[in-house]
């Protein structure tokens, strides 16, 4: 991929998602080494760094949603029907980080924070490398 030019949107917007990167990172080490205090702090930082990215992308760059919110409608453009889809994954996202950040907070339930987070990152590295391939193409 194409390195965004230095001091873009592009470049700030990836540097960020290398940053969550990094915090879902130290969340991983502390849940596999079973460190339920640890894997609270960890997860909580990186959802509130998370739900911080996705609000800024989408009121700064995704398309509204239309009167069909996230559902498909039978007519859709390109840019909709990506802006649509990236809003559905930041939600699934969101999602999954706030199991997890409930297991820890309210069962200490360590063993199912680390089950949950296999699927938060398959689905986390998908969506970043599509934006970035795909809707930093697009915006800058």
């Amino acid at each position: 991929m194409n390195e965004p030019p230095a001091g873009s949107l592009a470049e700030t917007l990836t540097r960020e998602h290398r940053r969550l990167d990094e915090l879902f990172g130290r969340f991983l080490a502390a849940a596999t080494a079973g460190a339920v205090a640890e894997s609270l702090a960890a997860i909580e930082e990186f959802d509130g760094a998370l739900r911080r990215h996705t609000a800024f992308e989408e009121e700064r760059l995704l398309a509204e949603p239309s009167g069909h919110r996230l559902a498909r409608p039978q007519i859709e453009g390109d840019e909709a029907r990506l802006s649509r889809e990236l809003r559905l994954e930041h939600v699934q996202i969101r999602e999954i980080s706030a199991m997890i950040r409930r297991h820890l907070s309210e069962q200490g339930d360590a063993s199912t924070a680390r089950a949950l987070a296999g699927n938060l990152a398959r689905r986390w590295d998908a969506h970043t490398d599509r934006e970035e391939r795909e809707l930093f193409r697009r915006a800058f």
